[in-house]
């Protein structure tokens, strides 16, 4: 047989398949495919209709179209307003493609040619059954779904081509285009037949699974309705007999509530059991209340409500600043996270902890956070929390239960994303009701925080988005696997430069204010600020400056409403006079050389502290006595420096039998307040090689660090407190362990410069700076 072959412009379909014999409308909007419809309008009105592999690609090349196509007849052209084409065409006869390429004729379009595929088979018995067999699957397909007319089934009865009708046929089966290219490049009527038989087969098996599921939800509508009618029924019932409908109407109230939140379908779906059980009661039950709270602890629990985040750095940055002096590294810290999670757009908080002195701002930071980042705030205390059930919430089965405080402050902050301060986490306790450090575990853990369970809400709630702050005194009675998941951040002591500052800019306004001298001429002079600083307050916050600048307010509040005056100057010479006597002498702490009396720095819960050592020798049997609530291990770097005394006696100028004829007694006062670890190692040294030997500490001079046995001295923590006591003392020249050097960094330059740090690796430089010759 001759080979027909022919060449025309090609349409590339996405989307859809016609097969020979069929006619359908087909919209075209790409510019290359209007283009061919043009070329072909102007000559015998006759184009290729090729598949296109990917349907997503808008623009292809001819690698991207199949091998094989349609040649169909454009039967009518529409332009549609939005300058498309519709068009309506009819196909005539598969075509198997032997060259595609893209020409440009003015406008460029695709032109393939091609062998016109002439489908011929010879009448068998075998086409016949496969002829039966279709047309019998295809009205039980059509019987079921409905899609085709009856004069189109009667039709195929009649239908002589086998080609055609099976081409016809499985244009109206609802199967994916690669079945529909595979059956279009399929040569053989009967292996075409057979394959189009197995596809009629699956087709009618999923059509009457998609009846039966039909019938089934048809079902379900009609008893819904019929539990509707019943439920109306009720309604006339109860209102006849007197009951009250107070409970209905609460339920509908509570299923508006329930749909205005995205909760999850386990929690819908308990909630709607707790409806149907509400019903059910009689008002007034005490089962009834407890069925209450736990709908109403549900519900008001923020499902799915975030809130959004600010996102402008510098309007964060402007929010800290304005509410807080200083503390540079916290709110570096809090500007890192919002530019990562600009850049991220992960929703998951970091957990922080701030660790500082009382006073130094830790609780109000928090709140400041919430609203730089422009996120609702929510506070709980942990001071004094001793049973777990506080954190876990009490189970249903107990009268007066109720969901814990991680839960209700969700409810408070009403969304999914809030700022979640937990207060003093170090005073947190442990008894015979569990232990609530341990209950935080899942809390904080970014692992675990996503399913927190509550003991009263019975389901698992989402605190992955929470950005969690926690606050201590000192990170020391944390536990450590509690610590672990969290980011420590220091907060310092602040100086006295910073106390000025944060006194003049937030403290003395809001004082003004509260005590309502704001519109009154009431000035505090900057010296005199200092003085209160200096002479009435030695704090490593400003609370107590804060309620002395409150006692000066109230004084002068009392001379303006007894008509004594109409404002005040208050100066470094009339502070008195508001304040009373000094509370602290610069006598107090004497800085004059003296022998076995030497200048410690320690860093206390409240902040760094000028520590004096004082020792005392004289005739006995070797004994070493301790006073001044000292802790084990203070007591420890005593007794490792007296040895250390002892092995270093002749080098030191001491009788090599000292320690059998010679007492030493060591005091720390105050002696009421506890002290505790091994910083004072030198210090007690020094103190002690002074008294033995007579020379005189040099007046001044202050010094912290560990020792060893060998004499190294080791390195400690809070330097930055320390020096800055020493500073506050008037002590200008520090020994300091020469690993703690780099540690000087974090202190204010003004301080640095007035300040001599000298480093020290061994006692014996220690005692050669330290001690008078």
């Amino acid at each position: 047989m001759e080979k027909k072959m022919l060449t025309k412009p090609v349409l590339a379909l996405r989307g859809v398949l016609i097969l020979p014999g069929m006619i359908a409308n087909i919209d075209v909007g790409r510019d290359k495919s209007i283009a061919a419809i043009n070329a072909v309008m102007e000559l015998d009105k006759q184009i290729l209709l090729v598949g296109q592999k990917d349907n997503e690609k808008a623009e292809i090349t001819t690698a991207d179209l199949y091998g094989w196509g349609v040649l169909a007849e454009v039967k009518q052209r529409l332009q549609l307003p939005s300058g498309a084409i519709r068009l309506l065409v009819e196909g005539l006869a598969r075509v198997k493609l032997t060259e595609t390429a893209e020409v440009h004729n003015g406008e460029a379009y695709f032109v393939a040619q091609g062998e016109i595929i002439e489908c011929v088979h010879e009448p068998s018995s075998e086409t016949e059954a496969l002829r039966r067999l279709l047309l019998e699957a295809f009205g039980s397909w059509a019987a079921v779904t409905k899609k085709v007319p009856a004069d189109t089934l009667e039709a195929f009865q009649e239908e002589e081509d086998l080609s055609k009708l099976t081409d016809i046929m499985a244009g109206y089966l609802p199967i994916a285009l690669p079945e529909k290219e595979q059956l279009l490049e399929t040569e053989s009527v009967t292996a075409r037949m057979r394959r189009l038989y197995e596809i009629m087969t699956r087709e009618q098996e999923i059509a009457a699974v998609a009846k039966s599921i039909s019938e089934q939800v048809h079902e379900a509508v009609e008893q819904n309705q019929k539990e509707y009618y019943l439920r109306e029924q009720i309604k006339v019932i109860s209102k006849e007999l007197g009951d009250s409908e107070d409970v209905q109407s609460e339920v509908a109230e509570y299923k508006q509530q329930m749909a205005k939140l995205k909760m999850p379908a386990d929690v819908a779906a308990k909630l709607n059991k707790e409806f149907s059980r509400l019903m059910k009661m009689p008002p007034m039950t005490p089962e009834g209340a407890v069925i209450r709270s736990y709908i109403e602890a549900l519900l008001s629990l923020p499902w799915g409500k975030f809130s959004k985040d600010n996102f402008d750095l510098k309007k964060a940055k402007d929010t800290l600043d304005a509410d807080h002096y200083g503390l540079k590294k916290v709110k570096e810290r809090i500007l890192e996270y919002l530019a990562v999670r600009a850049l991220s757009k992960s929703t998951r908080g970091p957990i922080l902890c701030l660790v500082g002195p009382p006073g130094v701002g830790k609780t109000s930071l928090a709140s400041s956070i919430a609203k730089a980042i422009k996120r609702k705030f929510t506070r709980v205390s942990l001071g004094g929390v001793r049973d777990e059930a506080e954190i876990r919430g009490h189970r249903r089965t107990y009268i007066g239960s109720m969901p814990g405080r991680i839960i209700h402050g969700m409810q408070t902050s009403g969304c999914m994303n809030p700022v979640f301060l937990l207060d003093e986490i170090d005073k947190m306790a442990a008894d015979f009701r569990g232990d609530p450090a341990s209950a935080l575990l899942e809390v904080l853990d970014p692992e675990q925080n996503n399913t927190f369970s509550d003991h009263f809400i019975e389901f698992p709630f989402d605190l992955s988005h929470v950005f969690w702050i926690v606050t201590a005194n000192t990170a020391e009675t944390i536990p450590p696997a509690l610590l672990d998941r969290m980011e420590i951040i220091q907060l310092s002591s602040y100086t006295d430069e910073e106390k000025v500052k944060i006194a003049q800019i937030h403290l003395l306004p809001k004082e003004l204010k509260l005590n309502g001298l704001d519109k009154y001429k009431v000035t505090v002079s900057e010296k005199a600020i200092r003085r209160v600083i200096h002479d009435y307050t030695r704090e490593a916050g400003v609370r107590n400056l804060e309620r002395k600048l409150a006692t000066i307010c109230r004084k002068v509040a009392m001379r303006i409403v007894e008509g004594k005056a109409k404002g005040a100057q208050v100066t470094e010479k009339n502070l008195e006079k508001y304040l009373g006597p000094v509370i602290f002498l610069d006598e107090d702490l004497s800085m004059e050389p003296a022998v076995g009396v030497a200048n410690g720095l320690a860093w206390t819960s409240v902040g760094g502290e000028l520590l004096k050592v004082e020792v005392l020798a004289f005739k006995g049997k070797g004994g070493l006595t301790l006073t001044g609530q000292l802790g084990d291990v203070m007591k420890e770097s005593a007794q490792a420096g007296y040895t250390y005394i002892r092995s270093r006696a002749k080098v030191l100028g001491l009788p090599e039998d000292f320690g059998e004829k010679m007492d030493i007694h060591i005091h720390l006062p105050e002696g009421a307040v506890p002290k505790d670890g091994p910083s004072a190692g030198v210090t007690m040294v020094t103190a002690m090689v002074s008294a033995l030997t007579g020379r005189k500490v040099k007046g001044k001079l202050a010094m912290t660090g560990e020792i060893s046995l060998s004499g190294k001295v080791w390195p400690v923590g809070g330097v930055k407190e320390k020096t800055l006591a020493a500073y506050r003392y008037g002590v200008r020249t520090v020994l300091l362990p020469k690993r703690n050097m780099q540690d000087l960094d974090e202190l204010p330059e003004n301080i640095r410069k007035q300040m001599t740090f000298i480093p020290v690796e061994h006692l014996d430089e220690v005692l050669k700076l330290a001690l008078e010759d």
